[in-house]
């Protein structure tokens, strides 16, 4: 199986070099080759999962408490500024 890596490098927006690009031709070939043996596993009565541990996610209810104050809030900030924490700009 023959795979475009200049087309693959372009949608990525990758630069490669011409040895590199016959390299990964190579290996993605033959990943995908050995992906295609899945093929051939018979999975007709076979349940589909999503996991396979049966754990389920433990969240603890969200119960509304006390909240610090503004002094407390802002005790350990390096920067304040009128009560508030004062970060460098972001743009």
């Amino acid at each position: 199986m023959l795979i475009n890596v200049p087309h693959i490098t372009k949608l990525a927006n990758l630069q490669l070099k011409p040895e590199e690009i016959a390299k990964f031709e190579k290996q993605l070939s033959e990943v995908l080759e050995y992906v295609k043996k899945l093929d051939e596993v018979d999975v007709t009565d076979i349940e589909p999962t999503s996991q396979v541990t049966g754990l389920e996610n433990v969240l603890r209810k969200d119960i509304p408490g006390q909240s610090l104050s503004q002094e407390e809030a802002i005790v350990n900030a390096k920067q304040t500024h009128n009560g508030l924490f004062k970060v460098k700009g972001i743009l």
